[in-house]
This record gives C-alpha cells, structure tokens and sequence, in this order.
C-alpha cells in the first residue's frame, strides 16, 4: 500500500501559513526573541522563545484554549490544501485525526489553577479544555472529522510519531485519511518544566556547532493530511510526497540522556529504511532532530554514522531548530513539512548560527545559506525525553 501527503498547515515563530514558513526557511530567519510574558522574564533563568505573534495570528474560535486554536489553525491550513469536503463519495468517517503534544492545552489549565477566594474555577468550558484529548475533540468537530481519533504524547517525538502513526493505521485499513499533526505553547506550567531540565541556552541555539551549549523552547502547531495514494488519485487530490517508510523506538535507557552511541535513532532510521524497502545510500537528505545540545547532537551524528557509513559524509543534513526553535510536540510535523517543501522546490534550509566546526560532529550540515540540490528521498528524524525516537522517509511521487 501506498501512502501520500496531500495537504500542510503551519503557525510557527518563524512564519503562519506554508508560504511564509518557507520563504523564513529559505532566508534563514531567526525566530527567537525576549519572552514577551514578565511573569517569565522575572521568574526564570532562560528568558527568550519562540513565540508566535499574536498580532498577525487571529484566533479562528472564541473561548478556547490558545494552544488549541493554533492546532486547529494548522489544521484548517491543511484541510484546505488537501481540498478535503465530505462528500457521499467521501464521508466523515473516512477522515481520521492523530495529535501530538507534550503539555497539552496550557492555558485552560493555568486558568483552572488560578483560585477565586481559595476554591479552584467551576468554569466548565476550562474544565473541558484541560484534557489532552480536548484538542483533538475541538478539530473534529470543527473539520466535521468522523474517523477514529488519538492524542499522543511521546515527548519531542510527537510531532513525527503521529505521522508514523497515521500511516500505521491507513495501512490497516482503520481509515483512508487523517489528519496527523503537533502542537505546544509557552506556558508557565511549561516554561517550569522545561527550565528544570536545565538543556537551555542563553546564548543563540547552535547545532552541530562547537561552542553550543543548548537548545531553546518554541511554541506553535503543524498537521499534514496524510492518506491512501488511491483514495487520494479517486478524489482528485493534489499529492505533494510520498510517504516512503516510517518508525518508532525507545531507547530503553534513560529519562532524559541521549544513548551515546546513538543506538536508539540508529535503529529507528534502519527501521523506516527497512519499512521502505531502501538501501541507505538512496537517502539525499537528513532533516535532523538537531537540538543543540552538547549531547543531542553528537550522538545523532553517531547515530547517522552508524546507518550509512561513508554515504554520511554524502549527506547534506540540517536543523531547522536553528531558526524555529525547538517547538515541542510540533516539531517533528514542522520538520517532516519542511522536508516536504525541500523535495518539491530543490531547495535544503541551512543550520543558522553555525560559527566554529566540531571535530566530533564532522559532517555535512548545511552552514548557515540555504543550498540548491535536487531530492528524490529524504528522512526526517525526532527524539524526546524517555528516549523516544521516530524516523519518517519522504520522497517524490512518481
């Protein structure tokens, strides 16, 4: 069975909308600034983020949670682009969805944690808000979505994982189509969690780079409309890219430690090469995890090592974070997109702020100039806390 990307959303640090995400890409724009939020700025060591600018993002809803309404933003980005109408030939429940995130909707929550005279909010919109599956619920019925739905939470890995996930059940037969995308915000409860996790830098986010030092937070939302490649020709779809292989792993070894050797995004990378009945030097490009982090860094580069042996030194690999930021559970969609956009225009993104090689890290990383090169097969990789990793090849449709 075949398996097609039909439609991308996005809202991003860098870009709302495919168009202006890509144009960023390309220019290598930075999409870290100050934190706009006081409490944050006053409270917290790492003061600066992602975050996505409110006067440019109009709220497609009322009254829900603001990490919701950039999902459902996305998605209807995406619902568009796919050209996807129910129809008698193509009912609701033809259309599945498949969410990621790592915090959920944040906002609806810290609503609820705020008292009123000592006693919690009675509000019951919040309280509907606050679970994970929330997000999903709202997309549904907004997007008119009768397929069956599920909301993963797999760290860093999300974003990728819900694709991987997707393609898992279309190949069962669950549903043709689904909507597969991830989403976080900057949030107090978040920007807590992830300041004591103490991978944060006050310097420029540098991967790959011998004088980084860490990563920094972004908040925002992707979803790319994958299905069936023949349900997709039936309706006329547009189909931008195949979806060749996919994978998901843990390492098994740590909460939050990378494997060294790399051996956890080894064996998913073997994984969706193996799904996709591909040699590894068939792969053209690698949108890496690239977080910029001492560790991160060096052991993906062992692990692309470990995969591809020579042909690594062939590769032109990247880190997108280096301008976006890393965005949590949206990353992996947002970086499968931006390898989407790179097979279908010729072009491969830079790793910005790229200053001083490592000898450790001594591959291709495609510093800081986007370069022109014609792709056929891309992977995009992720990785999160617990040791969750994923693997997506892309390629052209033919």
């Amino acid at each position: 069975m075949r398996i097609v990307i039909t439609g991308m959303g996005i809202v991003s640090p860098i870009g709302v909308g495919i168009n202006a995400f890509w144009n960023s890409l390309l220019n290598g724009a930075y999409g870290i600034k100050p934190l706009s939020s006081p409490f944050l700025t006053n409270k917290f060591q790492y003061t600066q983020g992602g975050e996505i600018n409110d006067e440019l993002f109009m709220h497609p809803l009322k009254k829900i949670d603001k990490a919701a309404s950039y999902m459902l933003a996305a998605a209807q980005e995406a619902f568009l682009h796919a050209k996807l109408t129910p129809s008698p030939f193509f009912p609701q429940e033809d259309i599945g969805i498949v969410l990621g995130t790592n915090f959920g909707n944040q906002t609806a929550l810290e609503s609820l944690m705020e008292t009123d005279k000592g006693s919690p909010s009675t509000n019951k919109a919040i309280k509907q808000n606050i679970s994970f599956e929330g997000c999903t619920n709202l997309i549904a019925k907004e997007l008119g979505c009768g397929g069956p739905k599920s909301t993963l939470s797999l760290s860093c890995s999300s974003g990728a994982a819900v694709i991987a996930y997707a393609a898992f059940l279309i190949r069962m037969g669950i549903a043709p189509c689904f909507i597969a995308g991830g989403y976080d915000i900057i949030s107090k409860f978040s920007w807590a969690g992830l300041s004591a996790l103490k991978t944060m830098t006050t310097d420029k986010l540098r991967p790959f780079d011998k004088q980084r030092n860490g990563t920094i937070f972004s908040e925002g939302a992707a979803a790319v409309i994958i299905e069936e490649l023949e349900h997709a020709i039936r309706r006329g779809a547009s189909i931008l890219a195949e979806v060749l292989g996919c994978s998901m792993n843990n390492n098994a070894f740590h909460m939050t430690a990378p494997d060294k050797n790399g051996e956890g995004m080894a064996n998913a990378m073997q994984m969706a090469l193996n799904d996709a009945n591909l040699p590894p030097e068939k792969i053209e490009h690698i949108n890496s995890h690239g977080t910029g982090t001492k560790h991160n860094d060096l052991a993906e580069t062992l692990a692309i090592k470990q995969v591809f042996g020579k042909h690594a030194y062939n590769i032109p690999i990247n880190s997108i974070k280096s301008m976006t930021g890393h965005m949590m559970g949206a990353a992996g969609t947002v970086e499968a997109i931006a390898t989407i956009l790179s097979i279908i225009n010729g072009w491969i993104p830079p790793t910005i702020n790229y200053e001083q090689k490592d000898p450790e890290c001594d591959l291709d990383y495609v510093p800081n100039k986007a370069r022109q090169q014609r792709i056929k097969v891309a992977i995009s990789n992720s990785a999160g806390i617990g040791g969750n990793n994923s693997s997506i090849i892309l390629g052209v449709y033919e």
